[in-house]
């Protein structure tokens, strides 16, 4: 399979980088970028081929990657309408809805992803939605490059996309924001910066695998934790007499709102 990618930024080469560590041939894959200093990174870099004519790139591909920022999209799109001729179009961008992309480009060939930062060390998990006229090789095919980063998960309603761009897409600045709040506490109690951040990343590190490799729920395992009248238990009823939960809830359902917004404002015709 021959891909081609319209923009060349840090996701690309996430998905750039992963295919090749998979053994994919750099040849098989173009990158659309503007100006010839970012082309020649691109080639020096991975070895692919990089261009600033969409034309001849997309004729390459049988695969097409929207890379690019959500308020390009709608313009690239339109660039793209006259060239696509059967090829798989799949997007990364956040909050353009498939109906909208299909509009502007004249084709229902689409499958919109959601994947999320960690792709860069190809720790991501990445959500696919394929619109009904994606052939199930087409679909295995998306599969196939997004995993190359990650994992994977298909979902069937494309409105739930807007939930998995609050829980994972912006995922990892939640994590980073309590990692924060961690790395705070502790210059606090006297700890250094280089002992805090071992700690504090390592806790996070070790409770993520034991909650993946246990069969039990994380409430569970979060009691074990907690002996009464412990620690743990002061730290988590302070937490809670403060909402912690309910506000980190509130703030993905915040999330969630604003993809949808998105999708409104940026799904309007320019």
């Amino acid at each position: 399979m021959k891909i081609t990618f319209i923009g060349g930024g840090n996701m690309a080469k996430a998905l750039i980088g992963g295919l090749i560590k998979r053994g994919y041939s750099p040849s098989k894959m173009h990158v659309v970028e503007v100006g010839e200093e970012k082309c020649a990174e691109l080639h020096n870099e991975f070895g692919v081929r990089a261009t600033m004519e969409m034309a001849a790139a997309v004729a390459h591909g049988e695969a097409v990657i929207l890379a690019v920022k959500p308020q390009q999209l709608q313009e690239i799109a339109r660039q793209l309408a006259p060239l696509i001729d059967g090829q798989l179009v799949i997007s990364i961008a956040a909050g353009i809805r498939t109906q909208d992309m299909a509009r502007w480009m004249g084709t229902q060939n689409i499958v919109r992803c959601m994947p999320n930062t960690p792709a860069l060390i190809r720790c991501g998990v990445t959500a696919l939605y394929a619109m009904p006229a994606v052939k199930p090789e087409q679909c295995q095919r998306a599969e196939s490059i997004l995993s190359a980063v990650g994992s994977t998960l298909w979902i069937e309603d494309e409105e739930m996309l807007d939930a998995v761009t609050a829980i994972s897409g912006s995922g990892p600045a939640y994590v980073f924001y309590f990692i924060e709040a961690m790395q705070q506490a502790a210059y606090e109690l006297g700890l250094d910066e280089t002992q805090a951040r071992q700690l504090v990343l390592d806790t996070f590190l070790g409770a993520s695998k034991l909650a993946d490799s246990s069969q039990e729920d994380v409430a569970t395992l979060r009691e074990r934790v907690t002996s009464r009248n412990g620690t743990t238990e002061r730290a988590l009823l302070s937490m809670e007499k403060n909402q912690v939960k309910m506000d980190i809830v509130a703030a993905i359902h915040a999330a969630a709102a604003r993809s949808r917004e998105m999708g409104d404002e940026l799904g309007k015709d320019a």
